[in-house]
């Protein structure tokens, strides 16, 4: 599929980016005005990451930033480190 996130489903959104000439009015200007407007795309922004799906299993997703902060995502256990035994 395409580029979106695999937990909430964003996806590219377009949109329009906007082009000013003038000074603004708060520096003395008559104000800033629009001379064009060209479409644009606005990317989600995805990060490949480990994550533990429904059934335990690990695998690798592409998910949003959104997600991974919020806590939607479950990750991984990180092993810990060998450490060896005492006698």
């Amino acid at each position: 599929m395409g580029m979106h996130c695999s937990v909430c489903e964003k996806k590219p959104v377009v949109g329009n980016q906007k082009t000013y000439r003038g000074k603004a009015k708060y520096l003395g200007g008559v104000g800033r005005k629009i001379t064009g407007t060209t479409k644009r795309v606005f990317y989600p922004n995805l990060q490949r990451i480990r994550v533990v799906d429904a059934e335990g299993k690990v695998g690798r997703k592409w998910v949003c930033t959104k997600c991974i902060r919020s806590g939607t995502v479950q990750r991984p256990q990180k092993k810990k480190p060998f450490s060896a035994i005492n006698v």
